[in-house]
């Protein structure tokens, strides 16, 4: 969530500023405004709204200086308005920020004590006039920002510059990211790679408690008590083409599409052809940690949450270790019953979620081993973990997750086959049957993804409804969960998932023509169980929505409307029933005219609680 662009160095820095913006507009957002140092003066201009509204506002004047900071922010402390909008000022200091100020009360009555004056209802402000006020004590500007960013407590990446001081900038992490690109005789520094990827792939990741201080030509890194700390970019091997539309006409639509793909470049070194079976050295997940398990702890949030809960069935089934899936921010706030025969695993296709953060090192705290699922190498998640399993899913622009949560159900049946063929619960039979159907999964999707159109028919017929319930057995459950939840980010629609078995304990309260149910039924163990809660549903009037692999009369009859997923083992069915259920809300939110890829009040990367 928000977004910081920061550029010095030989070029305009306003445009280049206003396109590293444009790029981190999956972030979420609701005002944004840049700051120019120009031979006039200090430029600053905020507009609430998208990017474009600011565009326009500025688009007749002339603002050229060569060092600059840029932000989108999503509003935390006050309501979204020009006033809000960041960059803040405070005499010749300008910051822009994202995270939390949690003592910003106690600091702006502090400077208000000394005479300071705020404009807006933000937290960030403050900063600003901390800086400054240090300066006129007669610090210099570094030593200004590093005396403020210690009083300051909470989560925070800060983008600062000063009038006196044109030729640099200063970055500060602390629990949220940044990420500076080295280019030719020009330095940028942005919260996440798109914005940088046009200028340079020369990146270091920042780590929490550093500040950079940044000129055209030189990166100066030290933690919060001055002390200097060694700088070590890396090459990424990340094109800007990865982030374009490629032809759709949302960046959800065409990662819908990359499916196959991001799945393929998961399985990709980790299958061992000649002997049928998994190798997840590049986790380090070894013989002996696997032996000395006791239990599974999952923990993440939203569409990771769900991955995590389809992740319970597949583990506790294939190795027989109990498996327990807690929300990471109830996990955090409570006394988690973990120690050094558990395995933590967090997913997160950022890596920088901050519940999540918050949980693993509460986790670890409490003697657990720590496994992340993550898409974002070298994110703060990764580098806190003990062991990671990279998604590989590749850049995900929209809002609303679709590959990175296929991705990590791939990244789930690797490590569930990997254990369960290590303590000899799946036999080497069995291990290769799974082994064979992961190979297969690619080809299977790409089949249903050329049925695009029969989920466009079923989205007319239904869209201009306002509530759906989606409903799901054992492994559909979570799979019902996730559609719901798709379904209700990007279109706005009420969508509520609930397993099928309970619709008698509330739900079908609700069941009638007017509202849609989505009913997720593959074969298996409870597929009698599920056609019983379907016929419920008819004889209540409801209107059925079946996504099933059983193409029978009994099922064509239950159902108004019918999607044929491919066959496949019960345990793998997650994986191939929730893309209809992506595509379903993908044209649906099409069709009510929504911004798909960025809904409202919603942020791709949540770094505050």
């Amino acid at each position: 969530m928000c977004g910081i662009v920061g550029y010095i160095g030989r070029r305009h820095a306003l445009p280049i500023i206003l396109d590293g913006l444009k790029r981190l507009e999956y972030r979420g957002y609701d005002s944004s405004g840049v700051a120019i140092i120009t031979d006039k003066g200090l430029s600053i201009k905020r507009k609430k709204g998208k990017i474009n509204d600011l565009i326009h506002h500025i688009e007749h004047e002339s603002i050229n200086g060569t060092t600059g900071l840029g932000h989108t922010r999503w509003a935390t402390h006050g309501k979204p308005s020009d006033e809000n909008a960041h960059p803040h000022r405070a005499g010749d200091v300008v910051v822009v920020h994202n995270g939390i100020i949690e003592n910003y009360t106690e600091l702006r009555a502090l400077l208000q004590e000394k005479g300071h004056h705020f404009k807006s209802e933000t937290d960030t402000e403050i900063i600003a006039h901390l800086v400054e006020d240090h300066l006129k004590s007669g610090a210099s500007f570094e030593d200004a920002v590093l005396a403020s960013v210690r009083q300051l407590r909470g989560s925070f990446a800060l983008g600062v510059l000063s009038v006196r001081n044109p030729d640099r900038l200063i970055a500060v992490r602390e629990a949220s990211p940044l990420v500076i690109g080295f280019g030719n005789n020009e330095t940028i520094f942005a919260s996440d790679m798109p914005a940088i990827l046009p200028y340079t792939n020369r990146m270091l990741f920042m780590l929490d408690g550093t500040i950079a201080v940044i000129t055209a030509d030189e990166v100066r890194l030290m933690d919060f008590n001055g002390a200097a700390l060694p700088v070590h970019p890396k090459q990424f091997d990340i094109s800007p083409a990865m982030a374009e539309k490629g032809g759709y006409k949302h960046f959800m639509q065409k990662e819908i599409f990359e499916q196959p793909q991001a799945i393929t470049d998961t399985l990709r070194d980790r299958l061992l052809f000649d002997t049928r079976d998994i190798d997840l050295k590049d986790a380090g997940i070894d013989h002996k940690l696997v032996h000395a398990l006791k239990r599974i702890n999952f923990v993440a949030c939203g569409t990771s949450y769900h991955a995590g809960l389809t992740g319970k069935y597949i583990i506790e089934e294939m190795t027989g270790i109990p498996v327990d899936v807690e929300v990471a921010s109830e996990f955090r706030y409570r006394t988690p019953l973990v120690s050094t025969d558990t395995l933590t695993v967090a997913i997160s296709q950022s890596g920088e979620t901050a519940d999540t953060l918050a949980a693993i090192r509460l986790a670890k705290k409490n003697g657990s081993r720590v496994l992340s699922i993550c898409n974002v190498i070298d994110s703060t998640l990764a580098r806190e973990s003990d062991h990671v399993l990279y998604t590989h899913a590749g850049p995900e622009i929209s809002v609303a997750s679709t590959k990175a949560f296929t991705s990590q159900l791939v990244s789930i049946y690797l490590l569930a086959i990997h254990i369960g063929r290590s303590l000899g619960r799946l036999s080497k039979q069995q291990a290769a049957s799974f082994f064979d159907t992961l190979v297969a999964i690619p080809a299977l999707l790409d089949t249903l993804l050329k049925q695009e159109d029969r989920i466009i028919a079923i989205a007319k017929q239904y869209a201009k409804h306002r509530d759906f319930l989606y409903l799901g057995r054992g492994i559909s459950y979570p799979v019902a969960l996730e559609g719901a939840l798709k379904l209700k980010e990007i279109s706005y629609i009420h969508a509520e998932g609930y397993p099928a078995g309970e619709i008698k304990h509330g739900p079908i309260a609700l069941v009638n023509e007017d509202m849609p149910v989505v009913f997720v039924a593959v074969q298996g163990r409870v597929y009698e169980k599920i056609k019983n809660n379907m016929e419920e549903v008819k004889a209540r009037d409801g209107r059925i929505i079946s996504f099933t692999n059983a193409d029978n009369a009994g099922i064509r009859d239950l159902s108004d409307e019918l999607f044929v997923l491919p066959a496949i083992d019960e345990l793998f069915t997650p994986i191939l029933s929730i893309v209809p259920l992506q595509l379903l809300a993908y044209h649906i939110a099409v069709m009510n005219g929504t911004d798909v890829d960025q809904p409202k009040n919603l942020a791709k990367s949540v770094t505050v609680e």
